[in-house]
């Protein structure tokens, strides 16, 4: 019987002597967050830089990131898109608790038929300790990065772990290939006792694909914009398109594996199934939490979820389904391959289901309680500030026109 997938429901500005003084008036009379201040600097592409990578290509916490362009072909058809180091998705970055990152982005774009500006944000790193300025986020924490220029991010990650990604924040450009994954290991994981595998292999990108540039697709007016594909780890099939190459996950029978399943989508929501597999989460955003066993993960944009599944099927080709806002997942749409060793190199037969234990976010609960900061009651705020409406105007009229 065959079951079906549940439903988841630059601008260029001169600055003027009076801008200026403006702006040094406004300095003057209040208090500026670091959320607001330039970037560190913005240095020629003739720096140098040390990068970590290893033999399957992931970075390190000291690496260059150079922004490019280039025609790639995830599903079958090609396009020119914006590209970290030539590759999609973007090469994971694979780092440890308490890490520092040393982050040197190049922008390298040359294709002036997308956006040739650009600026990285590390999606869910908190930023703590006065480096917001290297939030990624264009025209809020920097100015975008100029063709020909680069850009050196430095944070500490501090105590967070678990599974991130980073993306461009410069309009709708991570849309046209900017975006990759990020995971901070804990080599005191309280939950590896769990799972037997955690590595580069086990890390599964879900992302929406168009065969139109962003810009393009921001032009549209009053009408929908749907993704042409979507393609796991970078890979997929388009309606009428030919059998493209799938991507395949190994696995061996008998072992555990967590799976670290992130959500690099622009636009729609997936539900992510392994047919005759059933899932554990064990992280969701960051976080770790107490084990759920579920059949079905709905994954929206930007969120992140660790998985633990148990390879205990007869050794054969499985169907990793990801179907976008409840989509067909027929002759390898939406999906990729789980392959044990030993298996034949084929698409899979198998049918989707059975789909028992269903998901809901109100079952999942921190392993550890993380309490809410400060101290509760009035006037206990962290900081106390009063600021008019006018001196806000002020400050995103400076921080937007004048300093960029």
């Amino acid at each position: 019987m065959k079951h079906s997938q549940p439903s988841i429901t630059q601008f260029n500005s001169t600055v003027t002597s009076e801008m200026l003084s403006l702006s040094f008036l406004a300095l003057s009379l209040f208090s500026i967050s670091n959320a607001l201040s330039l970037p560190k600097t913005l240095a020629t592409t003739n720096t140098t830089s040390t990068t970590n990578v290893t033999s399957s290509g992931t970075l390190g916490p000291t690496s260059q990131l150079n922004i490019v362009n280039a025609n790639i072909s995830p599903d079958g058809f090609s396009r020119s898109s914006v590209l970290v180091n030539g590759v999609f998705p973007a090469p994971l970055i694979s780092v440890q608790k308490n890490d520092q990152l040393t982050l040197q982005v190049v922008n390298q774009l040359t294709d002036t038929t997308m956006d040739v500006e650009t600026s990285i944000h590390w999606h869910g790193i908190f930023q703590q300790g006065g480096t917001n300025w290297a939030d990624g986020v264009a025209y809020v924490t920097q100015c975008p990065i100029q063709q020909q220029n680069s850009f050196q991010y430095q944070f500490n990650v501090g105590s967070q772990t678990g599974t991130y990604w980073y993306h461009s924040h410069y309009r709708d450009q991570y849309c046209d290939g900017l975006r990759g994954p990020l995971v901070i290991y804990d080599p005191q994981d309280p939950l590896q006792s769990m799972y037997d595998v955690d590595d580069a292999s086990t890390v599964i990108t879900l992302s929406d694909w168009y065969h139109t540039s962003s810009v393009q697709l921001g032009e549209i007016i009053g009408a929908g914009v749907t993704a042409n594909s979507s393609l796991i780890n970078g890979l997929g099939r388009y309606v009428g398109g030919p059998a493209s190459p799938l991507a395949v996950i190994n696995v061996q029978q008998g072992l555990r594996y967590r799976f670290r399943v992130i959500g690099l989508s622009c636009d729609p929501q997936f539900n992510f199934t392994i047919d005759g597999h059933r899932m554990t989460i064990i992280e969701a955003d960051g976080n770790e939490v107490n084990p759920v066993q579920v059949d079905f993960l709905p994954i929206l944009a930007g969120q992140r979820y660790s998985v633990v599944v148990t390879a205990n099927q007869t050794v054969g080709n499985y169907w990793i389904r990801a179907s976008p806002n409840g989509n067909s997942t027929d002759n390898g749409m939406n999906s990729a391959i789980l392959r044990y060793n030993g298996a034949p190199v084929q698409d899979p037969t198998t049918t989707a289901g059975p789909y028992q234990l269903a998901f809901s976010e109100l079952n999942l609960h921190p392993l550890t309680n993380p309490a809410a900061p400060g101290v509760a009651g009035p006037g206990k705020a962290d900081v106390n500030y009063t600021c008019s409406w006018p001196e806000l105007v002020i400050l995103v009229y400076i921080q937007r026109s004048s300093l960029c």
